[in-house]
């Protein structure tokens, strides 16, 4: 699959916005994707320069997730920030990239980030409950590159 536009059809992308403005609703968290045609350097290193380029690591309680997607690479990473990841440890993240990867695994692309954010958002909204004067901090759109 060479072609980024494939990956995701437009109401597949409304529907993982959506997943993520709900998984949002009960937190205080930052709930990122982003997806990429090709990754040329470790993917891990790329999911950390997106995490920067968009922001996420400027959230009041450092509690933002990325979904960082890599399409040709069918490369994933699911990464939180230090307010999250201190709190949840690798337990969760290993559960949840592995419910990611069991959707890709069979082509279901879509329905692997809305796992991938569903997870991320119980956890959040766990940890990082909604408190009064809460508000979006970080765009919920799907960023590409």
């Amino acid at each position: 699959m060479s072609n980024l536009e494939d990956f995701l059809t437009s109401k597949e992308e409304e529907e993982i916005v959506e997943a993520i403005r709900i998984a949002e609703c009960d937190t205080s968290g930052e709930i990122r994707v982003h997806i990429e045609r090709n990754c040329n350097i470790d993917v891990y290193e790329r999911a950390l320069d997106v995490f920067h380029i968009l922001k996420m690591d400027n959230t009041k309680q450092q509690n933002g997730v990325l979904i960082y997607v890599a399409v040709d690479n069918k490369s994933f990473v699911i990464f939180g920030d230090h307010g999250i990841n201190n709190i949840v440890g690798t337990d969760f993240w290993n559960s949840t990239r592995d419910k990611i990867a069991s959707q890709f695994k069979v082509g279901n692309f879509k329905q692997g980030i809305i796992d991938g954010v569903t997870e991320a958002g119980k956890a959040l909204s766990k940890h990082f409950p909604w408190e009064h004067g809460d508000h979006d901090e970080l765009d919920n759109t799907i960023s590409k590159a």
